[in-house]
């Protein structure tokens, strides 16, 4: 009997539907706006941005940072300074902001991927503080009340990005141009590489790969792409404040990740909205969002540990 060539190559399934996925991603990022308030979509695609790069690092390279926030903040303090004191363009300011956390993402790399488990996540925590206690008490940085009004500008001198809708277009671009990116990185053979690294790293090095450098490399473009994330955000909030580069964030990110579905692409996006989601409408609790965020992870880890999106996975592999 003749095998269809669908049933024949179970990777072109998974491709066709991870296709459909990005589809209706960019579909609903597009007319969301009609409905929902930008700066909240903003915020989303933000956030999402800042998680699908923590998990580019932790679900397929075996990673668990728990300073990830020292790349996010440090990119929007670096942008802000730039687009308010020296008056750069917003691209610019962007950039700026991005290789400030590249340059953060290279040292810090360095001097943490030798270790590994919870040793590595406690020295990137040491050294998230580092830059937490810095950005408190460097002048530039404004301290407690951080960078604010911090001019949008034009970009590229034409467009004039104080319109929402036209810095919701910058941030559409950026979050999807990122995501695509990390899609290319997560398919390509430096991606199957570091999933071999998370799944049996001894393996991996019996077969002649150096290890440390793969890990460092993913290190690196999840600091600057968690750097690209904080610079955007900082532009879009015209502020950059010391909650960014708190070890709360660092908290935060990874429970977008875990709740979406870690080692998933699209699960830290949805993560992201999820938690975004109940800070924004259930702010009338007031403290009380941090317990109930605190539940929402229990009963993740407890009754769907694969999060949302790896759940949903899974179910669809399930035979009928």
């Amino acid at each position: 009997m003749s095998t269809s060539p669908l049933s024949a190559n179970p990777a072109s399934d998974g491709s066709r539907a991870q296709l459909i996925a990005f589809a209706v991603m960019v579909a609903v990022l597009l007319i969301a706006p009609i409905w929902v308030y930008p700066i909240f979509m903003m915020k989303v695609m933000c956030f999402a941005l800042f998680a699908c790069a923590f998990n580019l690092l932790i679900g397929f390279g075996g990673l668990l940072s728990f300073g990830h926030a020292m790349f996010l903040g440090s990119a929007g303090y670096v942008s802000a300074w730039c687009a308010k004191s020296l008056g750069l363009t917003p691209e610019l300011s962007i950039l700026a902001g991005t290789l400030a956390a590249t340059l953060v993402a290279i040292v810090s790399g360095l001097l943490a991927i030798r270790r590994q488990g919870i040793y590595f996540a406690m020295i990137t925590l040491a050294l998230a503080q580092m830059i937490f206690f810095f950005c408190l008490q460097a002048p530039f940085t404004g301290g407690e009340d951080g960078i604010q009004a911090v001019p949008r500008g034009k970009l590229f001198g034409l467009i004039d990005l104080t319109s929402n809708t036209a810095m919701y277009g910058l941030v559409l671009v950026i979050f999807l141009g990122a995501f695509l990116l990390i899609w290319r990185i997560v398919h390509s053979p430096f991606g199957q590489v570091l999933k071999a690294v998370r799944e049996n790293e001894a393996r991996a090095i019996s077969l002649g790969y150096d290890t440390d450098r793969y890990k460092l490399f993913a290190f690196i473009l999840s600091g600057t792409l968690s750097g690209l994330a904080g610079a955007t955000k900082a532009l879009v909030f015209q502020l950059a404040s010391l909650t960014d580069v708190h070890w709360t964030m660092s908290g935060e990110v990874v429970l977008m990740t875990l709740v979406g579905g870690l080692g998933t692409l699209f699960g830290p996006v949805v993560g992201a909205a999820v938690i975004i989601s109940m800070q924004n409408y259930l702010a009338q609790f007031g403290a009380w969002v941090t317990v109930i965020q605190g539940v929402i992870f229990v009963i993740c880890v407890l009754a769907f540990r694969r999060g949302i999106i790896g759940e949903i996975a899974h179910a669809i592999r399930k035979p009928l």
